[in-house]
Parts: structure tokens; sequence; C-alpha cells
């Protein structure tokens, strides 16, 4: 696998909320471990050939059941789409909208950066901003909440 593939693989998962990464090519297996975040921000990456026969699944392990925080009230905006969330139309640039801020409905919210794409977040509903729930230049998930309004 190419080191500038690696470089940004390590790099989407170091911006991301996920721990874990595995991918298979034709040239071999690559994985990469988020290390605890209490011991620092370490990435490991493990290089692994192609095996000739597969190795047996591990039986998965239990979820940790945590504390769900509370349920945010007033409309959720979701992410439509996995990519990076910008408040601003460029750096520098007054925000879309601000917690405060009345919004109506279609208004531009934010922007989701995808594959080089700028995407505008509209409102689906008319009301005022409560909760800017992303920080700027963060990456999102598909259905991620980002706002709410009420």
């Amino acid at each position: 696998m190419d080191l500038r593939k690696l470089k940004t693989l390590i790099d989407l998962v170091s911006e991301s909320n996920i721990s874990e990464l595995e991918i298979t090519e034709a040239e071999g297996k690559v994985r990469i471990v988020k290390s605890d975040p209490n011991a620092g921000m370490m990435t490991m990456v493990q290089p692994m050939m192609q095996q000739a026969a597969p190795a047996p699944a591990a039986a998965p392990a239990a979820p940790a059941v945590a504390a769900a925080p509370a349920a945010p009230t007033g409309h959720v905006i979701k992410s439509p789409m996995v990519g990076t969330f910008y408040r601003a139309s460029s750096p520098g640039a007054k925000s879309l909208a601000d917690v405060g801020q009345q919004v109506k409905e279609g208004q531009a919210l934010c922007i989701i950066e995808a594959m080089k794409i700028m995407n505008e977040i509209d409102s689906d509903k008319a009301g005022m901003i409560t909760q800017v729930l992303v920080e700027n230049g963060q990456a999102v998930e598909y259905g991620q909440p980002l706002f709410i309004i009420e």
C-alpha cells in the first residue's frame, strides 16, 4: 500500500470518532487502531501480509453500556452525509448560523465537505438555534446531530 494512502488513512482515523479501521486490498491488509484517549493520542499501524486461509473470527466483545446523555429538546438538524463540518463558507468569514440566531426554513446553516465538494446544509424548520453540536473543522458521520432548533 502506498505510503501517502497510509498517511491519509491515519489522519482520517485520528480526526474521526472511529477507534479502529481495517482495509484489505490485493497487496495485503492494513489495520489502524486509535489508542486509548486517556493515554495520549497515538495511532498504531499494523501492516499484515495477506493470509492463505482466513483466520477464524473472534467472538464480538460485548459493548460497554454508557450512561445515555439527556436527549436534547427541540428539533435536531442531522448530517445527511459523512464529511467535514464548516460553520462558514470560507476561513475568516462570518458563521452561517450561530446560537440565538433566528433561521428560516431553507436557510443555509453550515457546509459539509465531502470528497472535495462543498455541500450547504439547509434548515428544514424555522426557529431559533439553541445549540451548535459540532466544532468547526470536525469530521461528522451520517445522521450525526449538528444543530438544535426551537
